[in-house]
């Protein structure tokens, strides 16, 4: 198009073209600018919905916009996601507190012929990391309140969300992303009868979250958490047809017990933290189950108290990913 702009101005030019053509041409030339800088919003928009997520590891901006140099320099040497590769061959990384995503589904990776099946991944187990996990949102008061302390204090966070409430918030799952937190599916509804019947049912109310998480962020998660645990619920076809699916399941080895029928308050969940990082068994790592949904309030009162305690105890923290360690 700017050829046959150029070309068509030197001959209206040698001609002594009327003023209908130069208008039109005019319009042409318009019409192009306008198209061209249409693409262009839509390629900026589709950069910053992925925020710095980076495949191998490398950096790109960051969608929350940082407004100083330093912190884009930070951004540019620390990425906020990883972008699994076609092979999944690059999910072995040695930062725990880097989210990893897939920019593809299940389904386009079946369409395209390319592996779904994880490969084997060593377990990080360097220092001691503790994971703040939290099931069941997000919601549109806890969560958010949530993301404000985690911020406040600069912790990452893992949040295994429902397909559900994903639809129902999906301005808080940007947040959640755009903080750079983990995100992990928790199925649509949390329904038990759909998902341990058998592993299809299972599969399918993963898939169908996956495909939602898609649709607001443009990746899909590697990492689940079986509502309820897998103890009790998974026979021995489970592992196997999660990992030829490309997902790591992680239960935990810390609990809160947040979700505990006898409405417990803050400083039970803070207690029972305290109490159980500790032993030898979460020496290196300490998977924490606590809720960020609906009447999870005093969890909220309770979180900043519980990373004061992990910080004086030495821990640091990270978010779940394939090459996070099982919690046993």
């Amino acid at each position: 198009m700017k050829h046959l702009d150029r070309t068509e101005e030197t001959a209206l030019a040698a001609e002594g073209a009327p003023n209908e053509q130069t208008e039109q041409g005019t319009r042409k030339t318009q019409a192009t600018g306008l198209l061209r800088a249409l693409l262009s919003g839509l390629a900026l928009m589709g950069l910053l919905l992925l925020g710095g997520c980076a495949a191998g590891g490398g950096g790109q901006a960051d969608p929350s916009s940082s407004s100083s140099a330093s912190d884009a320099a930070a951004e540019e040497t620390s990425p906020s996601c990883v972008l699994a590769g076609d092979d999944f061959s690059n999910l072995q990384q040695s930062d725990p507190r880097t989210p990893v995503y897939d920019d593809k589904t299940l389904a386009m990776r079946r369409q395209q012929g390319l592996v779904t099946a994880l490969p084997e991944i060593t377990p990080y187990r360097e220092g001691r990391v503790a994971y703040l996990t939290f099931d069941d949102g997000p919601d549109d008061k806890n969560t958010p309140a949530i993301l404000d302390i985690l911020k406040e204090n600069d912790v990452p966070a893992t949040f295994y969300v429902t397909g559900q409430h994903a639809e129902l918030h999906p301005d808080v799952l940007k947040r959640i992303f755009a903080e750079h937190h983990a995100i992990g599916n928790h199925s649509y509804d949390h329904k038990y009868e759909k998902l341990y019947p058998s592993t299809q049912g299972f599969l399918a109310e993963m898939e169908k979250t996956d495909d939602i998480i898609y649709g607001i962020l443009g990746v899909r998660p590697l990492i689940l958490r079986a509502p309820g645990g897998v103890i009790g619920h998974f026979t021995s076809a489970y592992g196997p047809a999660l990992k030829a699916n490309g997902y790591v399941e992680h239960d935990w080895n810390v609990s809160s017990a947040d979700a505990a029928p006898n409405h417990p308050v803050a400083q039970d969940f803070i207690d029972n933290i305290d109490s159980q990082t500790d032993g030898a068994a979460v020496q290196h790592t300490a998977i924490i189950l606590m809720h960020c949904s609906e009447g999870h309030e005093e969890t909220v009162k309770a979180l900043p108290e519980i990373i004061r305690i992990l910080k004086e105890k030495g821990y640091t923290f990270g978010v779940i990913t394939p090459m996070t360690p099982q919690p046993w």
